[in-house]
């Protein structure tokens, strides 16, 4: 039985995933990894892909992972010392207050990552994933990125000679062995993170354009997907009095960028849990026959979505004087403050105060959902 693990996006929200991921770990007991077939985008390839590089060892990955998240801080994900700020300034004055007549390279990003591809080039081992397919640990993996010149959403997949390529109207699967740079183009938060180089080519955040983030799963072959998100969902009386109650005739920056990035990371996982429940559902009511005349061979596949009992972009609410200084000006200069622009905060909060509330959160979330996991895992 292949069992997919898919985890989405969302920033410094996806410390969430590891205390899940840690969870997931004890309550399986196992060495090696019982997920055949792992697929990451956004911030989430970054888990995805440390998790997929010791999959012969997962209980000691997770404990690893939890350790890297527990020690990190803005500083070891971008820059933010003076220097840094002012360059990237001077650059966004060239574009847009001086109508790009001031250097020649228009900016694009607010934030230099190269620490976090320091990071990342130290904890990833991508060089092994061959190996692990060879011997039948893996049977694919996948990180997805969103190609900026074409709006195309792409999964870039490796594992099972067999797995075919696919084509979709705004998302394809491209194989290719995943690299560092697939998983630094796939977590480049648009605007504040860098677009990444990949053969010629600029790619940014995959949750952009990937509306299916479960799809890439689906074409590896998973039979089952435990899929982890990091939206809270919200009863609908909870929605409504929220919608009613909350009234004022101001609006910041990084209100409207909160908005905006929730947009990107959290709806996407939603719809197509919709999308999948909805065919699982019709196939169960068909024939052996009726399924073979479909325009489209179709499958059922069995799902398990691990979702926060809170909501995470309130937990980021007081975090803005965790940021280093200049940061702190930066963001204070959109309009964010400790009770204003929280969700966008919680995308770049990778600062203990936050990110470690949300790994306990996952892992406690996830230890007593055992009995369900325990269950869908061993049917």
């Amino acid at each position: 039985m292949s069992i997919g693990l898919v985890l989405t996006g969302g920033g410094a929200r996806a410390a969430y995933q590891v205390g899940v991921i840690k969870a997931l770990a004890e309550i399986t007991g196992a060495d090696q990894t019982p997920f055949s077939i792992m697929t990451g985008v956004s911030a989430g390839a970054i888990n995805a892909a440390y998790m997929m590089s010791r999959a012969d060892h997962f209980s000691i990955a997770a404990q690893g992972l939890w350790d890297l998240w527990a020690g990190l801080d803005s500083d070891r994900i971008y820059r933010s010392d003076a220097a840094s700020i002012a360059s990237l300034g001077a650059k966004w004055l060239g574009t847009l207050g001086m109508g790009g007549l001031i250097g020649r390279e228009r900016a694009n990003h607010l934030l230099d990552t190269q620490p976090l591809r320091q990071l990342l080039k130290q904890e990833l081992h991508l060089d092994r994933l061959p190996r692990f397919y060879k011997n039948g640990i893996l049977k694919g993996a996948s990180v997805s990125v969103t190609n900026y010149l074409t709006g195309t959403a792409i999964s870039f997949f490796d594992g099972d000679e067999n797995t075919q390529t696919w084509i979709r109207s705004t998302r394809i699967g491209v194989r290719a062995p995943l690299t560092l740079d697939h998983v630094m183009a796939s977590s480049a938060i648009p605007v504040f993170f860098p677009p990444v180089n990949l053969d010629g080519a600029l790619y940014g955040d995959g949750c952009i354009r990937l509306t299916s983030p479960l799809s890439p799963a689906v074409h590896l072959g998973a039979e089952k997907i435990i899929a982890v998100g990091i939206r809270y969902m919200r009863s609908n009386d909870q929605i409504m009095e929220l919608n009613q109650s909350l009234k004022r005739s101001d609006l910041s920056i990084a209100e409207i960028g909160g908005v905006l990035l929730n947009a990107v990371f959290l709806d996407s996982l939603e719809n197509d849990v919709e999308r999948l429940e909805r065919i699982n559902q019709t196939l169960s009511v068909l024939s052996v026959e009726q399924r073979k005349s479909l325009a489209q061979p179709l499958r059922q596949v069995p799902l398990l979505v691990l979702r926060p009992s809170q909501d995470l972009g309130q937990l980021a609410r007081g975090t803005l004087h965790e940021f280093p200084k200049m940061i702190r000006f930066l963001l204070q200069g959109l309009g964010a403050k400790e009770d204003k622009g929280w969700d966008l905060l919680s995308y770049l909060a990778f600062e203990k105060a936050y990110t470690t509330q949300l790994i306990e959160l996952g892992y406690y979330d996830t230890i007593r959902k055992k009995d369900q996991i325990v269950e869908f895992m061993s049917s």
